[in-house]
């Protein structure tokens, strides 16, 4: 819903117009011109009329290049350069038409208008007391009386605003201060003291707005760009930052602060995206380094310290550095509980540890602070379904290896555990039992994991031998000893050559 007060400031911003364009479409204004000047006015006139502002634009210059003394050219182009939103022009043209006619009141309400959107109270108020001394319909009185009262009042609120500044009180000033801009939208300074104040009462990023219309109704206006470049790197946007302060070389190449600042941003800058780049490439220790470079390069700003921990903590947790990647991340989240990354980076590590609860936590917190993310749905449900496998059996536990071992080190472990636990090396009934059984786990383990699909399978919370997250499947205990009698655990294949005694 629109409020009131910002439909009150949209009729007020177009209000000049309405009047311009209604003494436009009135005959009473009459100057002698010659025939062709004539013809680029009327011309320019249904142009105006029909919105092609820059057609007719072009016969208004006409207009004026035929009869320099025009007072009615000067007056539509002003016309179309306030429908383009050119004031500083308009205002050109209206002085023009108010030094050739001086009691053209019309041209004078219009400039007084603009004056105050500029916050030039002084030499609005003169325009409208001209006004009340030539004259006046009506209507034009009583809009002058008005603007006069109109900037009384916003003079006195602006004397007040600057008090509170001094007072410290920027709460209250700014409170003032966005009043006085709803008319006075064009005046840089009011600009820059509200985003002062913002800055002031510990809210920078409220000040850019202000700061870049600076830029804009101030002519180089170095030291808004340099502001608006230090919030942005104060904030975290090295980029938007790196940019603004561009802005503010092009406009003096020798400024000293902007060159300053300049070094420091583009230095950072190219150290982020050097580290972003070797993520990509999944040069994660490389990354790493880059990102430790980037915290002593900025020390002092935390933000920074705190994102390259951030992307320090993926690093390790994508290279399955398990117990450096939840230290890391564990210290972003002491600053940030909600880090959305954090906290699914370190719940991935948690997964390479076994520790299935505490990474359900951690994507149910992303998950709260992120509904939509199918990234966090998916990891969710893989790590219930791991911690439910872990209450069943464990594959990775059964050969004593972590979740990313890789195939050798899956084959090392178990030959040792095959060799220690085969059912020949044991007399006693009772325990060539437990060896046979044991033996069965070792050997389902080191057949699930030395296959690349079954593993993807169990890795992602499946048992590839259960018969209950397998359909069609058997149990996990559906092997048994005569199933493993001839294979050889100390090759890759091949009937097993050993003999086995029996009793």
């Amino acid at each position: 819903m629109v409020s009131a007060s910002a439909c009150a400031g949209q009729v007020g911003a177009v209000l000049p117009l309405l009047l311009v364009l209604f003494d436009l479409l009135g005959e009473g204004v009459e100057c002698g011109i010659n025939a062709e000047v004539e013809k680029q006015l009327e011309m320019g006139k249904k142009l105006l009329a029909a919105g092609q502002l820059a057609d007719a634009l072009s016969h208004f210059h006409a207009a004026i290049e035929g009869d320099s003394d025009n007072y009615i050219a000067y007056y539509r182009r002003a016309t179309v350069y306030l429908a383009m939103g050119k004031s500083k022009a308009a205002i050109r043209d209206l002085s023009k038409v108010v030094e050739l006619k001086q009691d053209f009141t019309s041209a004078r309400l219009q400039r007084g208008h603009l004056l105050l959107k500029q916050g030039k109270f002084d030499e609005a108020e003169e325009d409208f007391k001209n006004v009340l001394k030539s004259n006046p319909s009506d209507n034009e009185e009583k809009e002058a009386r008005s603007q006069l009262m109109k900037s009384d009042e916003l003079q006195r609120l602006h004397s007040q605003a600057q008090s509170l500044y001094r007072q410290e009180d920027y709460t209250t000033a700014i409170n003032l201060l966005d009043g006085i801009l709803e008319v006075c939208v064009w005046d840089a300074e009011l600009r820059e003291l509200r985003a002062e104040c913002y800055i002031k009462a510990g809210e920078p990023g409220k000040a850019i707005s202000d700061l870049k219309a600076a830029t804009k109704l101030k002519n180089d206006n170095t030291e808004a760009f340099y502001k608006i470049s230090t919030i942005y790197y104060q904030l975290g946007d090295h980029e938007l930052s790196l940019s603004e302060v561009r802005e503010c070389l092009k406009l003096d190449q020798d400024h000293k602060l902007c060159f300053s600042h300049y070094k420091q941003v583009k230095k950072l800058n190219k150290q982020i995206e050097s580290a972003e780049e070797l993520i990509r490439e999944g040069r994660y220790t490389d990354a790493i380094s880059k990102y430790e470079s980037v915290m002593k390069t900025e020390p002092k700003v935390p933000i920074y310290t705190t994102r390259a921990k951030e992307r320090i903590c993926h690093c390790f947790s994508k290279n399955e550095q398990s117990a450096e990647a939840i230290k890391v991340c564990t210290e972003v989240l002491l600053l940030e509980p909600a880090n959305v990354n954090a906290l699914k980076d370190r719940a991935e590590a948690y997964l390479l540890e076994e520790q299935y609860e505490e990474a359900i936590q951690d994507y149910e917190t992303a998950q709260a602070n992120s509904e939509n993310d199918q990234q966090i749905r998916e990891g969710l449900e893989r790590a219930q379904r791991m911690l439910k496998q872990s209450q069943k059996r464990d594959y990775y536990k059964i050969l004593g290896i972590k979740r990313n071992a890789r195939k050798q080190e899956i084959i090392k472990a178990y030959r040792k555990l095959a060799s220690q636990w085969h059912p020949d090396n044991f007399q006693n009934e009772e325990e060539k039992k437990k060896a046979e059984k044991k033996f069965i786990d070792i050997a389902a383990a080191k057949e699930v994991l030395t296959d690349p699909e079954m593993r993807r399978k169990f890795d992602a919370g499946e048992d590839p031998l259960d018969a209950e997250s397998q359909q069609g499947g058997g149990s996990p205990f559906h092997r048994t000893w005569n199933t493993w009698q001839g294979f050889n655990p100390f090759s890759s294949g091949g009937p097993f050559k050993f003999k086995f005694h029996f009793n």
